[in-house]
């Protein structure tokens, strides 16, 4: 069912005064189609399942109509709200916190993720007993079965949000969210959330599952549930051999199709990575500035390779990726989002929910195997209807990807045709940058700690198999 209301005031959708004018504070006037559509519903007590666009305003979506019932009833453990990345529940965190603090409610909101300290987050959790819980699946569901749980208040939470819920509802998170799920209350005694940007069949068929006694099915509330591009978004592709690809991307970077910003006066750039790399050159004179761009990459070694590349060449950017710390990851987000660097090399921990309005380019250095990445990747520029530019690198293996994209999003991409000649003049010195990036990852060991931690995984895995089959057998 789609439902989407004209309403001019979020007063008109029944929020609190003090909310209000929270948002107001914030500039934040209107209600976008999402929030008109699912937060009376939310009020109302039902369970709500959204879908809309990146983009939309889902967050306050749900965040409003929760901190309007928490108003009436400031019980620790409240609500909890699920995500898969640490960046966005970075995110929602702060948005919560913005129109919590903003409406004088005293609202204590706890941040449960991996790579920060374990025992600092169970002793907030205990001590603080905060009101609502913005948390990955993995870092919770390890804090719960450390014990404690009890002083947290779960056992009476009045909602759950499943935020990204597509991707929440994968099997690499079945096995977390159950546990979780096992120590909430049950359905009937809680209002579940879901919002995401693809609405799966899968998540839509949740709708015609028999509810509980007592309890009526979630109302479903989607907006542009179709496939079709911003239309101030220009999608357009490189054509080049795999082994050529990094002097292209470098002459891309000062010749965007979006067009490149003044330099920076040299004596005022910020170099970000002055410390790992002192001696390197500042940007030339001569040369443009670049743009505020997203490369996207598949694996964290190429985001962590091009990063290193960058940097020799002169080109300030930082990295985000699951092998940096939480420390580090927050650090760069935050360089990147403040505009202190132009570039943010990312794996897809960077194509959801992240929202950083002014990005101009987003670059897909590696296309994505399924097509629904790409649209989530693309999606961090040309948002709320400002324009943006998507540049895919496809070689000769892409082919089979770019067509399938194509045909999903029903939309040819346009080619763009970068001067070989000028490109390939960078030839000598991007390959001295690459192999000089190369031969401080092999030096530092890069990756080879997460490759141990697989394997001792492994291991336990099969010892616990192996322990199961051996007691089944003495059962028997």
């Amino acid at each position: 069912m789609s439902e989407a209301r004209n309403v001019s005031s979020f007063s008109a959708l029944g929020l609190s005064s003090s909310l209000v004018r929270a948002l107001k504070a914030l500039y934040i006037t209107v209600p976008t189609a999402i929030q008109a559509a699912t937060i009376p519903a939310i009020l109302e007590g039902r369970d709500v399942i959204g879908g809309a666009e990146t983009g939309s305003g889902k967050t306050l979506a749900f965040a409003l109509p929760i901190l309007h019932k928490l108003q009436s009833d400031m019980m620790g453990g409240y609500g909890l709200i699920l995500t898969p990345t640490r960046e966005l529940a970075v995110q929602l965190h702060e948005q919560f916190l913005a129109v919590g603090q903003g409406s004088r409610m005293g609202l204590k909101c706890a941040l449960v993720l991996g790579g920060m300290d374990m025992m600092k987050q169970a002793i907030e959790l205990a001590g603080e007993r905060p009101h609502l819980i913005v948390a990955t699946p993995g870092r919770l569901a390890d804090l719960l079965q450390s014990g404690g749980r009890q002083e947290w208040g779960l056992e009476r939470c009045k909602f759950v949000v499943l935020d990204e819920a597509d991707r929440l509802l994968s099997p690499t998170f079945a096995k977390d969210l159950g546990y979780i799920f096992s120590i909430l209350p049950p359905a009937r005694m809680r209002q579940t959330l879901l919002f995401t940007a693809t609405l799966t069949p899968e998540i839509e068929r949740l709708t015609q599952k028999e509810p509980e006694p007592g309890k009526l099915p979630p109302l479903l509330r989607k907006i542009q549930t179709s496939t079709t591009m911003p239309a101030s978004l220009t999608q357009q592709y490189v054509f080049v051999p795999s082994h050529v690809r990094e002097p292209y991307l470098y002459y891309l970077l000062y010749h965007a199709p979006c067009g490149n910003p003044a330099p920076l006066p040299i004596d005022s750039t910020t170099n970000h990575n002055r410390d790992k790399h002192p001696k390197r050159r500042t940007i030339d004179s001569d040369l443009p500035g670049i743009p505020l761009t997203i490369i996207f990459v598949a694996r964290c070694e190429t985001a962590e390779l091009l990063s290193r590349m960058l940097s020799e060449l002169g080109v300030d950017n930082v990295s985000l990726h699951s092998l940096l710390t939480q420390t580090k990851r927050m650090e760069n987000l935050q360089a990147f989002r403040s505009q202190s660097v132009p570039i943010l090399i990312s794996t897809d921990v960077g194509s959801r929910g992240l929202d950083i309005p002014d990005v101009k380019m987003v670059v897909n250095w590696d296309l994505p195997v399924a097509w629904e990445d790409y649209v989530h990747r693309v999606g961090r520029t040309a948002r709320k209807k400002q324009k943006g530019w998507a540049v895919s690198f496809v070689t000769e293996r892409d082919i089979q990807l770019v067509q399938n994209i194509e045909q999903k999003i029903e939309q040819k991409l346009i080619e763009l045709e970068l001067p070989e000649a000028r490109v390939l003049e960078h030839l000598n010195e991007v390959g001295s940058a690459k192999r000089a990036a190369s031969i401080a990852l092999h030096d530092e060991h890069f990756g080879e700690r997460r490759e141990r931690n697989k394997k001792k995984a492994r291991i336990a895995n099969q010892e616990t198999s192996s322990r199961k089959r051996s007691k089944t057998k003495v059962e028997e």
